[in-house]
């Protein structure tokens, strides 16, 4: 659809059914985003629809993730809220709850299990990969990355490093699902979805709330879980087991499907680029593996795993991109979507954004948000967790297969890929 017009077509239908217009954008940012946002930030870079306010330019997704006292995160609320039957840090910037729990989780997501972490990675991609060969007939050459090597290496973090123990991955795995669908798949409030996301949330902390009394009663595995249960609760903190379980719970939420999604869509960005594959798979043999991670960054600048950040609630009237062409006032009640993936590709900040370039400043790498959300509380694990499990895959020899990645919903589903050596190397 690259010379398709996109605001042409917006216009006319939003003319008589402006919500039918808002919904068409939607769909098209589930395609092929690129040449809308490109149209957006040349034409009408602050989009307002009947929904929502798009914001496409790398300026001003800053100026809204910076301000998170005017644009807040209360949309997501009541889905979260319902799930985890709690308030929940994520959904509550500027508060003493946020400030409170994000300093806790930081302090236990310590900086000093990034070695262990990215061993682990590597050894269970190995593992996983180990069990495919080229002539086998369960894999006939290829490997599905998607089910059978990157969500198994995701849950495995979280049995092993988070400390969900003694849950089936499976049944992890479609907890998640369920909670994210609604949150941020279900913008027409679908009652089903949303009951299937609260049944999935209270499994989910019911199973946390055992989890801890047996993490009490034997103290002994240090996880991250097991330091959130050797915590001395107080009043004075505001910390008791409720909090500690739906802290818990964000571990899972934050990283099961998102952390597989960034791994397979930084693969296909890879193996669209021949020349890029060949360096990178390389750099992946080489021994020092932060030779190899800026190849998976630059990857996701091309194709975030978050095209849009979750939605804000403007608070009250203001002036967006003041004294620029672009200059905007958003009205109070507005909701706010910034436009990651649209940010990276801005030609104003980015050169030759369409190109693989190593060596951007990292500033334009904004996977992980910026302002108030610029790091996610698991940010130094995961710019080691997600190249990891990138590189042990490239090390084994990879090409493409006939099919493309295939998406459930916004999750990365399935993936085909063609093995081409015979055994990991190591």
């Amino acid at each position: 659809m690259g010379g398709y017009g996109y605001l042409t077509e917006y216009d006319r239908v939003a003319a008589t059914d402006p919500m039918r217009a808002s919904g068409m954008v939607a769909a098209w940012i589930r395609g092929d985003w690129r040449p809308l946002f490109a149209q957006l930030r040349a034409e009408r870079p602050v989009f307002s629809t009947a929904a929502f306010t798009l914001v496409t330019k790398f300026a001003d997704v800053h100026e809204v993730l910076g301000h998170e006292k005017v644009f807040t995160v209360r949309p997501t609320r009541p889905q979260l809220d319902a799930a985890l039957g709690s308030g929940f840090m994520l959904s509550r910037d500027a508060t003493p709850l946020n400030w409170r729990e994000r300093g806790l989780m930081q302090t236990m997501l310590a900086p000093r299990d990034v070695p262990t972490v990215r061993e682990l990675v590597g050894r269970c991609a190995d593992e996983l990969l180990a069990g495919f060969t080229d002539a086998g007939p369960a894999s006939g050459g290829g490997i599905e990355v998607v089910g059978d090597l990157f969500r198994p290496i995701a849950l495995r973090v979280c049995q092993e490093y988070f400390g969900y123990r003694g849950v089936e991955a499976a049944r992890l795995s479609g907890w998640v699902r369920d909670i994210i669908k609604d949150c941020y798949a279900n913008p027409a409030g679908d009652p089903a979805l949303h009951d299937t996301a609260v049944a999935s949330g209270a499994a989910l902390m019911n199973y946390l709330r055992s989890e801890l009394g047996r993490r009490r009663a034997c103290p002994a595995v240090d996880d991250v879980f097991g330091r959130l249960a050797a915590l001395p609760l107080s009043e004075a903190c505001e910390i008791d087991d409720e909090r500690i379980a739906v802290n818990a719970a964000g571990l899972s939420l934050g990283f099961v499907e998102s952390g597989p999604a960034a791994m397979a869509l930084a693969t296909r960005q890879l193996l669209l680029r021949p020349d890029v594959l060949a360096r990178a798979t390389r750099a992946a043999r080489e021994e020092r593996p932060e030779d190899f991670d800026p190849y998976v960054w630059e990857a996701l600048r091309l194709e975030t795993f978050f095209r849009l950040m979750p939605p804000r609630l403007c608070e009250q009237d203001y002036l967006l991109a003041p004294g620029t062409p672009r200059e905007t006032v958003i009205k109070a009640g507005s909701v706010v979507i910034p436009a990651l993936a649209s940010a990276m590709y801005d030609e104003d900040v980015v050169p030759a954004p369409e190109e693989f370039r190593l060596g951007r400043p990292d500033h334009l790498h904004i996977h992980f948000g910026t302002g108030h959300h610029h790091d996610c509380l698991g940010v130094h694990l995961a710019r080691v967790i997600i190249p990891e499990a990138v590189r042990r895959l490239l090390r084994r020899g990879v090409a493409l297969a006939a099919a493309d990645i295939a998406f459930d919903a916004i999750f990365p589903d399935s993936y085909t890929l063609r093995l081409e050596e015979a055994g990991v190397r190591r």
